[in-house]
């Protein structure tokens, strides 16, 4: 059994503004397996956050993960996400149900937020990305 813990995050510059996420897949153990940062274009921080979880559960299937915990800084994202809030807006619905297509694919997968200052490195990675932008 393949358990992978990714931490993602999204942002912008302005908002909506140049967008990117920045993943930080691990194993149990904590050991960083691979990241990814990459721009995204014009969008907002809600919808960076989102293509955050979705870049990192599309390499945790390419990685035959069974299990995934993905650790986010956004709290409105987790909430949606487990589904203690509804998605309202028109332009991260179709993000969520492309989340939720991809969840069905593993045993098991939780979402969890925490703190900014728990989530440095996939911040880092999105501030690496915006900042080859200008």
């Amino acid at each position: 059994m393949i358990k992978l813990i990714i931490h993602s995050d999204g942002g912008s510059r302005n908002n909506p503004g140049e967008a990117a996420i920045g993943v930080v897949i691990a194993n149990e153990k904590g050991e960083v397996i691979t990241t990814i940062s990459k721009r995204l274009g014009i969008a907002t921080n809600n919808q960076a956050e989102y293509q955050g979880v979705i870049a990192g559960l599309e390499k945790a299937q390419e990685m035959k993960a069974d299990e995934v915990e993905c650790v986010l800084d956004s709290e409105l994202v987790v909430k949606q996400l487990n589904r203690e809030y509804k998605v309202k807006h028109k332009d991260l619905a179709p993000l969520f149900l492309k989340m939720h297509n991809l969840s069905s694919h593993f045993k098991k997968v939780t979402f969890r937020h925490v703190r900014r200052e728990y989530n440095k490195e996939a911040d880092r990675l999105v501030n690496e990305a915006l900042d080859a932008i200008e």
